[in-house]
């Protein structure tokens, strides 16, 4: 559970949401619909978006979970994707955030080494949030913000090893 071993036993009719809230404290997963359909309970399984109140406690056992509490930098501030909704306004009342982050997480992760994701294709991966604030616009962009300042980091890494190797070759001192 968020990088760190959790052990208990579950009914075999416990949802993970409730085990999440109710049996260890984590908060953050928020319960809107209990149907699957509006996405504020979204969570990582074993990498993978999962609605939380869909998937049976049980069957997650061995896995790794990470719940919004587990999303962090080292240094305890914001996650460029955060960081982008809020420079977007792509949060108002925040209910449905928790769950928009760990879903559009793992788009911005799946494009990180290539090409970013076009408008419709956010739009389609938003599909199983819901949202009454924001109307999306903002969300859209925000996730745009933070697929361009991954890729914008993720040439400059590659650029660096590669003069350094380059450098080392031709027998300069870096």
């Amino acid at each position: 559970m968020n990088g760190r071993p959790e052990q208990f036993s579950a009914q075999p009719n416990e949802l993970l949401v409730e085990r999440l809230r109710d049996g260890l404290g984590l908060t953050g997963t928020k319960v809107g619909c209990d149907t699957g359909q509006c996405g504020s309970c979204v969570v990582r399984l074993d990498g993978r978006s999962v609605k939380s109140c869909l998937v049976l406690t049980a069957s997650a056992a061995g896995s790794e979970v990470a719940t919004i509490e587990g999303v962090t930098t080292p240094g305890g501030e914001l996650t460029g994707l955060q960081e982008a909704l809020r420079q977007e306004h792509g949060t108002q009342c925040g209910f449905c955030t928790p769950g928009m982050v760990m879903a559009l997480g793992e788009l911005v992760d799946t494009t990180a080494g290539g090409q970013a994701p076009t408008e419709p294709e956010i739009r389609e991966w938003l599909t199983g949030n819901l949202c009454r604030c924001t109307g999306y616009h903002s969300v859209v962009r925000g996730v745009q913000r933070a697929c361009a300042a991954v890729r914008a980091e993720k040439p400059a890494a590659l650029a660096e090893s590669g003069a350094v190797a380059a450098s080392t070759a031709a027998g300069q001192e870096v």
